[in-house]
């Protein structure tokens, strides 16, 4: 694999050049003018060969190669030169030059692949070095004590420009040539001639008292510095040369290191909470799963006669109705002609943001990736039936137990009411999946899990989202206290509602709602959720009953999400 340069300032020759390339399995950057091919090959070390137009802009293509050629440790550089049509005297001095080719446009797979083949087979960085083999061989070496003196060179002359110059600027010739003796008898004992080339320049600097040419030639001390490190270390891509596939693979591979490993290396919590407060705070929304997004954003800027479609898949998603609801209740904040109470059904919000806004909004939605859920046995399919589950058997409760009041507001609660795990999803995918795998593995609670990597759980996260963004207290409430309903005060039938909603839906196993092992079935009666909601009934309740129906609702609940086939509430019709 080798690392090209095209100099050409033109779109169309990049990207053919592009897609040759990388059907040849090599690394590709480009550059439009000699001014910036320049500095990119002054930075760029690991450039194997160099592609460039004859006619550039300003100086052309050839004002380059007599760059390349006038420099110590870059003269060694192969350039082939194109050009649109041919030119018998810019091929005479192409050959002057010694360039590698000179060839006439259009691109050809065939040639440019056999230029860098010819490029690769003798590298030029390899000519400004022995050869590792016959040098160790010559001066009984074994190959890691002549890597470990390219090494050392190495270190020395990466800090050697600074002091060079503070030589220069107070005229220290005898320290100066010294120094540069030094490098210059390392650089032969480890066998790097482009290295003493480079030293000897330096040292008739000195000799002649040309301090503002020997400042200006220091920096090619850093230059050999890198093309040693270079060859030691032949598999480092170069930061320029790195794809934005690659890019995305290395920060990936960073950040399961980061947390992974944490606990291992006892860095946890991995997030501080302040910080994670103020990410929370700078969300403009509440996430919602890629997929879903794209089939909210369809149906929202496509034809329709109504807005059910937008409400039923609003109705459907825990992310959408958090977003929704947000979006909707800021709208109507800020209108100062609206003295009401804050809107808190979902398909009340639909209809209120309307059409025009209902665009906008699905256009700009915050999401979060499908994929980064997968973590057996959690799947996105799995967390959505739960939640909706846990919405249908909250709204059921509260019909059955009466609580008519409760009922469209118990829905929306069930299906919001974990939504840190989205939160936590787009904030830190990678993080995501640390939590669970750990949980998993260790047979540690999710929440204690959480705790451990986040320093809160995720229900703190999205109770903490809910207050700040404005949701319905009584939603934050059911985020916040869902596993101890008797703590929330004032909301604690409609949080007791949602918490034996998700009673029902763990032991009847619709979906996955956050268990690490099976929990043991218990009868409602034992439910922290039925001592509050028990004191609220009348002495004649069958519960013996109501336990058995709202187990036979959640099963055939269960069916209906399984089979795919849309919920349709009696009430609703």
């Amino acid at each position: 694999m080798a690392n090209i340069l095209l100099v050409d300032p033109n779109e169309i020759a990049r990207n053919a050049m592009k897609g040759i390339l990388e059907r040849g399995n090599h690394r590709f950057a480009a550059r439009a003018t000699v001014a910036e091919a320049w500095e990119f090959l002054r930075r760029n070390v690991s450039v194997d060969l160099v592609f460039l137009d004859l006619k550039l802009a300003g100086e052309g293509g050839l004002a380059l190669v007599e760059r390349l050629r006038g420099d110590a440790l870059l003269k060694l550089m192969p350039a082939v030169i194109y050009t649109a049509t041919a030119n018998r005297e810019a091929v005479h001095r192409a050959t002057e030059l010694k360039a590698q080719n000179f060839l006439v446009k259009p691109y050809r797979d065939d040639q440019i692949l056999a230029e860098v083949a010819k490029a690769l087979a003798d590298p030029w960085r390899n000519r400004h070095f022995e050869e590792e083999k016959s040098f160790c061989a010559m001066m009984g070496y074994k190959p890691d004590q002549l890597r470990a003196l390219l090494d050392e060179l190495r270190a020395a002359l990466e800090s050697a420009p600074a002091a060079l110059l503070e030589m220069a600027r107070t005229k220290q010739a005898e320290p100066a040539t010294a120094r540069l003796a030094k490098f210059a008898a390392d650089a032969e004992t480890a066998g790097a001639w482009g290295v003493v080339e480079v030293v000897n320049g330096l040292s008739g600097r000195v000799e002649s008292g040309d301090w503002v040419a020997l400042v200006d030639d220091a920096a090619a001390l850093d230059f050999a510095a890198r093309m040693i490190f270079a060859r030691l270390n032949p598999e480092v891509v170069p930061e320029d040369f790195i794809s934005p596939e690659e890019r995305d693979k290395a920060a990936e591979a960073a950040a399961r290191a980061l947390w992974f490993k944490a606990p291992e290396e006892n860095r946890c919590p991995v997030v501080e909470w302040p910080k994670l407060a103020a990410q929370l705070d700078a969300l403009s929304g509440c996430p919602v799963i890629d997929t879903v997004a794209a089939v909210f954003q369809m149906a929202a800027t496509g034809h329709r006669s109504s807005l059910d479609p937008l409400m039923d898949l609003a109705e459907r998603d825990p992310g959408l109705s958090a977003h929704l609801l947000v979006a909707a209740n800021q709208i109507r904040r800020a209108d100062d002609a609206l003295d009401a109470e804050p809107i808190e059904n979902v398909r009340l919000c639909v209809s209120f943001l309307g059409e025009i806004k209902l665009a906008a909004i699905a256009a700009g939605l915050v999401k979060a990736e499908e994929r980064r859920m997968e973590v057996p046995p959690c799947s996105w399919t799995k967390f959505w039936m739960f939640q909706v589950g846990v919405a249908w058997m909250a709204r059921y409760t509260c019909r059955y137990l009466e609580f008519h009041s409760l009922e469209s507001r118990a829905f929306a609660a069930g299906l919001l009411h974990d939504i840190g795990k989205l939160l936590l999803l787009r904030l830190y995918p990678v993080g995501f999946q640390a939590v669970l795998d750990h949980a998993f593995r260790t047979r540690m609670p999710l929440t204690l899990a959480e705790q451990k990597f986040l320093g809160c759980t995720t229900r703190e996260m999205a109770a903490h989202f809910a207050d700040h963004h404005g949701l319905l207290p009584s939603y934050a409430a059911v985020m916040r206290w869902v596993d101890a309903p008797s703590q929330a005060g004032d909301d604690a039938v409609l949080v007791a509602s949602v918490s034996l909603a998700r009673e029902l839906c763990r032991q009847n196993h619709v979906g996955w709602g956050g268990e690490i092992s099976p929990n043991e079935a218990r009868p409602i009666a034992d439910t922290p959720a039925w001592q509050i909601l028990g004191q609220r009934i009348f002495p004649s309740f069958n519960l013996a009953k109501f336990e058995a129906e709202a187990h036979a609702e959640c099963r055939e609940l269960k069916w209906n999400l399984h089979g795919g086939i849309k919920l349709v509430d009696d009430e609703d019709e």
